[in-house]
């Protein structure tokens, strides 16, 4: 069985079907972009604090299916340099000169296969990884089953 985890778990025959209509369906050549982007960035010298980033992110649009983008913050539990100031003024840089552009690529690939019914799952996919191009700075990527419960119902709201 294929495995996608630095910790070497298995990938769940949906998880793994998934992936491999996702990557027929606009996420291999979404990935390229991100690889593009992350090459850009390290050869601009100053770029070079973007490009891990640029790198991992490649990776989950590669594979997205059994893994979750989350901040870092409310996943550790603690702050660092790119969950704070830093990681927002990094995210407002990144927008002005990739975010932006790998947002409108997942947009457009979102747009085209939300018209097909087979294509929802897929566009769906895509508009998070939109969101995730706009702000990716003080995000990990995680294993799906990895995270806490809170985490797999989605967003908690308070009452009233």
């Amino acid at each position: 069985m294929e495995r996608h985890s630095a910790c070497g778990k298995p990938m769940s025959p949906v998880s793994l079907l998934l992936n491999v209509l996702w990557i027929c369906f606009g996420g291999l050549w979404m990935a390229f972009c991100w690889l593009v982007a992350a090459a850009i960035m390290a050869i601009t010298i100053v770029g070079i604090p973007w490009t891990r980033t640029a790198f991992n992110i490649a990776s989950y649009t590669l594979l997205p299916f059994g893994r979750r983008a989350v901040s870092r913050a409310e996943y550790l539990g603690e702050e660092d340099v790119g969950t704070g100031p830093l990681g927002v003024i990094g995210n407002i840089v990144w927008l002005i000169l990739a975010g932006w552009w790998l947002a409108l690529g997942h947009l457009l690939f979102a747009v085209v296969l939300a018209v097909t019914i087979i294509g929802i799952p897929f566009a769906w996919a895509h508009l998070k990884l939109a969101g995730l191009a706009l702000w990716p700075i003080g995000k990990m990527i995680v294993d799906a089953d990895d995270l806490p419960m809170r985490y797999q119902q989605g967003p908690q709201r308070s009452p009233g």
